[in-house]
């Protein structure tokens, strides 16, 4: 009797030891079903993400140059196609997974009466002239979101410098043959900074108030003010830059709450100056193996 029971015992143990794998292997195989559905849903959901930055006025500069030793640029209706450009590509380029538009730039060559590299896009009022631009009297918007995606660090561990937005001004034909000027750049009366994760405004000021209306012209009678940082700092987070002018005022404004004004004599006086803006990657090293990138998600300019 004892034997029958023994055996019956163990016929039972064989049984649930089958019912339970057998029960395991389902719940496995339900799992891994779910899992391959959850992967092509995950396929599905990532899309290509295309720049809406209208580029048709703006023309690019690259820290790359030509067979005549001058930085390669690319100008309306050229630079609308930049994503399909091989030259373009490695420092001007459209990141997919977020809609931005990448601005890399690293030493090597540099534009007239500069020491640094760039990859930063020129405002261009009429697509592909430099002549037609705007004073401070016309007045102009220029708004951004941006981020620093990378930027390498010097030899004391800081990150580089980056200017990420100017507004440079110009000589016109007159006045550059007025003051025999061998070229048409006129001083930039505001570069902002990226500085170690802060935002940092530079201003150009008169060395001397007084001065006539033809001196002032010259690149010798503006000076640099101390510079302005705005107590936020954004580091690598997304941020907005607004800069606002109109004659006798300019105005900086970051995330849509903090703010830099700019009004006086100089601010004034530079209406005898035209325009135009500018935004990108200014890269402020000459550091071999230095580099930074720059990340544009909006970007747009109102008269």
């Amino acid at each position: 009797m004892n034997n029958i029971r023994k055996e019956f015992i163990v016929f039972l143990t064989i049984i649930l030891i089958s019912v339970n794998a057998t029960s395991q292997k389902k719940k496995s195989s339900v799992t891994d079903s779910d899992l391959k559905i959850e992967k092509r849903k995950s396929k599905k959901n990532k899309k290509i993400k295309i720049s809406k930055i209208d580029l048709s006025h703006w023309k690019v500069t690259l820290p790359i140059a030509n067979e005549k030793r001058k930085p390669i640029e690319l100008e309306s209706p050229e630079i609308l196609d930049f994503a399909n450009n091989e030259t373009v590509k490695p420092y001007f380029y459209n990141d997919s997974t977020d809609g931005s538009i990448v601005f890399h730039a690293f030493p090597n060559t540099t534009t007239t009466n500069t020491k640094y590299s760039r990859t930063e896009l020129r405002e261009q009022i009429i697509p592909g002239d430099n002549n037609t631009n705007w004073t401070f009297e016309e007045g102009g918007t220029m708004k951004g979101k941006l981020s620093i995606e990378k930027v390498s660090k010097d030899a004391d561990g800081k990150y580089h410098r980056i200017i990420i937005m100017q507004i440079h001004g110009r000589l016109s034909n007159n006045q550059k043959k007025l003051i025999g000027a061998k070229d048409n750049n006129a001083p930039p009366i505001l570069k902002i900074y990226w500085d170690k994760g802060k935002i940092r405004v530079k201003t150009k000021i008169l060395k001397n108030r007084s001065v006539n209306n033809i001196d002032i012209l010259r690149d010798e009678a503006w000076g640099d003010d101390k510079g302005y940082n705005f107590p936020t700092e954004v580091g690598f987070r997304k941020f907005t830059l607004e800069v606002k002018v109109e004659k006798g005022k300019m105005m900086i404004i970051l995330n849509n709450s903090e703010y830099a004004v700019y009004e006086g004599v100089d601010i004034n006086r530079w209406n005898i100056f035209e325009n135009y803006f500018k935004a990108g990657n200014y890269f402020q090293s000459k550091e071999q193996g230095s580099y930074s990138k720059v990340k544009y998600y909006e970007l747009e300019v109102s008269h």
